[in-house]
């Protein structure tokens, strides 16, 4: 996390040269937040069990929010809870508990989109309010309004483009955050009843069914011939090539989409985003040979084709993906490394594979490990023709393994 001090930078205890704005990464589960702090994230958003609009997500019970804190501040990360669904006043009545809850153990923020959930918030505690995307804040007026409310920091709608970020940072002295990669909503976040229609799902009270994502058989008027097509899916975003913009527009915090995705996703896209504004922390620019290895990367997770979206231009109709979702290579996470020693390497599986597969762990910093073992072992020694998710693998020792590195699997490569 960097902290300013008399207009010097300091990180991690160093002295630096260089801002950058703070990289915010998704967290669905506990192992999750936890992943993606180990590879670089520095604050993660969650939810708890009620009020958020992931209700499919795992979400995090009180005990698991007590660790989450603990985990963040003891490495001096930030934790954020999203408070951004839209409430009725019987849910709005149950709220200031939860905020007991979320004061005594020391969140850093909440996030919420009701401006009657930003009252009852700003009534009932002393939490820093953060404004979701849900809101679609797009200007400086909304963004003034937003600030008069008490609210400290706007996530702007995806709608926004970095040059239109910077006049609304020049005219509002309030923090924003914009997204830098994952999914893009076909319609302006926070307005959209697609799922409503199609599936009863109110996607504004956490039930949204991505019903922009199905395929859909259309017909030009008139005609009696059909097309299958997912013509309302977007393209996801990916910001790596326009990080000096965000930082030239003074934006505060990137955000990671994906609190629903895998634990592959979250790890390598903080992983990478945090080595791209290292290297901008340490050098000054992003003049490095590692962006076309930064790119591949990002495409080894399951992705839609990628775009820019909005961030340059305004997203046209080539922003649209009319496929499924994909990754460059099936890439998998084969297993989570439990426990290292000088002679063996334990790996807890949660994807099966065999030896004929491509195998390399994913290390905190630096490139990735490539392993090749001879044979496959459970933990008694036994040899096995293939692992099985949930059980313990014994390695050969994996030279710079740490616990939590993920070990990836291509498939069939």
């Amino acid at each position: 996390m960097l902290v300013k001090t008399q207009g010097i930078d300091f990180y991690k205890g160093c002295a630096v040269s260089n801002w950058v704005p703070e990289l915010l990464s998704p967290a669905g589960s506990l192992e999750k937040l936890k992943i993606a702090m180990w590879y670089g994230a520095d604050a993660c958003y969650l939810g708890g069990q009620k009020f958020g609009l992931r209700s499919a997500a795992d979400n995090f019970n009180e005990e698991e929010l007590r660790e989450a804190l603990k985990f963040a501040h003891d490495r001096g990360k930030l934790v954020y809870v999203v408070l951004n669904s839209f409430l009725h006043d019987s849910e709005l009545n149950e709220l200031p508990e939860f905020l007991k809850l979320l004061e005594e153990i020391g969140v850093d923020a909440v996030i919420c989109s009701d401006l009657g959930v930003v009252q009852t918030v700003r009534r009932h505690s002393d939490l820093i309010v953060h404004l979701s995307t849900q809101a679609s804040c797009l200007n400086s007026q909304s963004a003034m309004f937003w600030k008069e409310q008490g609210v400290k920091r706007i996530v702007l709608g995806r709608e926004v483009a970095i040059s239109e970020a910077k006049r609304i940072k020049d005219n509002v002295d309030i923090e924003l955050e914009m997204f830098v990669h994952g999914s893009m909503c076909m319609a302006y976040s926070g307005n959209c009843v697609i799922s409503n229609y199609t599936q009863g799902r109110d996607s504004n009270r956490g039930g949204c069914a991505h019903s922009c994502r199905f395929e859909y058989s259309l017909a030009p008027k008139g005609s009696e011939e059909y097309k299958n097509a997912f013509f309302m899916s977007s393209k996801d975003l990916e910001g790596i090539r326009v990080l000096q913009d965000f930082i030239d527009a003074g934006i505060d915090s990137l955000k990671v989409e994906g609190r629903m995705k895998t634990h592959h996703y979250v790890g390598t896209i903080s992983k990478v985003y945090s080595q791209a504004l290292n290297q901008y922390r340490e050098h000054g620019n992003f003049l490095s040979d590692q962006l076309e290895n930064w790119e591949a990367e990002l495409r080894k997770v399951g992705h839609r084709d990628y775009t820019q979206a909005s961030l340059v231009d305004p997203a046209g109709a080539n922003s649209i993906f009319d496929e499924r979702e994909h990754s460059d290579n099936d890439y998998v996470v084969g297993g989570v490394v439990l426990e290292t020693a000088s002679d063996y390497t334990l790996v807890e599986i949660r994807s099966p594979f065999t030896t004929n597969d491509h195998l390399e762990v994913i290390p905190f910093q630096g490139e990735n490990i490539i392993v090749r073992p001879d044979q496959l072992l459970d933990a008694s020694g036994e040899v096995l023709p293939k692992t099985r998710p949930g059980m313990i693998l014994k390695l050969p020792a994996i030279e710079q393994a740490q616990t939590y590195n993920l070990l990836r699997v291509r498939m069939n490569p």
